[in-house]
């Protein structure tokens, strides 16, 4: 009867944990963690219509929440919030920080939010250190891809402990993802909302399949990681609290992978033009041309551009 009872009672607790929207995480009290974010947004890895000013490839700072299964930042499939809208578009965080302000005060979900420095290029690195608590035991974070329409990279609900033990170090590969609330295809393209607004979605190498989109890679299966998360549990037990914490820029300490791919990008070319005049002797066969430009010079070994002037041969008709 008592080993009956206490299944039943663990069965109750499991299910009380659920309702009240907090992870059933084991572990003893809080656990304090370095965020190392590196970016790998070369024009080697993403070499089509890479960003080289106004502006150059680079990232904002990234927002981390530490919070419980109540809480979402952002999620795949649905809608972005207006303060995702507004730091996806505009690298503008106070609407967004205001949103997650407000869900930790109503139901208790958030534990912390932290952030980092912005990185001025495509593959350089940015920290922080943040906690998780046993009921807070996720970790949400975005950063925006810039300049980008409504690109971003980011995470959604990384849970740090397992059963009765925090992870100890792991590292997460980032890949683009389209918030939905802008309908521009490159890097560059000026600001053209969606309306009505789209769901959240991940961008692959062959979706959106247009060959104006800048991830547009068909020869690839996947994509390239853009940016790699190395979360690394520390043993200092000093708490930080909540509260926004800015770090330095160059992380101290740890390794980090920072090999990059390297992705063959194709020549692309235009349509051929129409045939020109036949021009040529009277006494001979006259000859016509016609030609095409190149749209995207190849790199990374890709194929190279075809011939670009075509001659035919042709009647002319303006002898007499």
């Amino acid at each position: 009867m008592c080993k009956v009872w206490k299944v039943v009672c663990t069965l109750c607790v499991a299910v009380l944990g659920c309702v009240a929207g907090e992870s059933l995480c084991a572990a003893k009290g809080r656990a304090k963690y370095s965020l190392i974010f590196s970016g790998k947004w070369s024009r080697t890895a993403f070499p089509k219509q890479y960003p080289l000013y106004r502006p150059p490839a680079q990232w904002s700072p990234l927002i981390v929440v530490s919070h419980s299964s109540d809480y979402h930042m952002w999620r795949v499939g649905e809608y972005a919030s207006n303060g995702v809208r507004e730091f996806v578009e505009k690298s503008e965080a106070w609407t967004l920080m205001r949103e997650v302000e407000a869900s930790g005060e109503k139901i208790q979900s958030v534990y912390g939010i932290f952030s980092t420095p912005a990185i001025p290029n495509g593959v350089e690195q940015t920290s922080t250190e943040f906690e998780v608590h046993a009921r807070h035991s996720l970790m949400s974070f975005i950063a925006r891809i810039v300049p980008s329409p409504d690109w971003f990279v980011g995470s959604d609900s990384f849970d740090l402990c397992e059963g009765d033990t925090w992870k100890e170090q792991v590292s997460v590969d980032l890949y683009p993802y389209d918030a939905g609330t802008d309908s521009g295809f490159t890097f560059s393209s000026p600001n053209f909302a969606t309306i009505p607004q789209d769901t959240i979605t991940e961008i692959t190498s062959s979706s959106p399949r247009h060959p104006a989109n800048s991830f547009f890679y068909p020869r690839l299966k996947q994509l390239p990681a853009i940016a790699r998360v190395t979360l690394t549990r520390l043993k200092d037990s000093q708490l930080i609290g909540i509260s926004t914490v800015q770090s330095n820029l160059l992380p101290m300490g740890n390794e980090i992978d920072d090999s990059v791919s390297e992705t063959p990008l194709d020549c692309e070319v235009s349509n051929w033009s129409s045939w020109g005049l036949c021009v040529g002797k009277c006494t001979e066969m006259g000859i016509k041309h016609r030609t095409r430009y190149i749209r995207l010079k190849p790199a990374n070994s890709g194929t190279p551009c075809p011939v670009l002037e075509e001659e035919e041969q042709c009647v002319l008709h303006n002898c007499v």
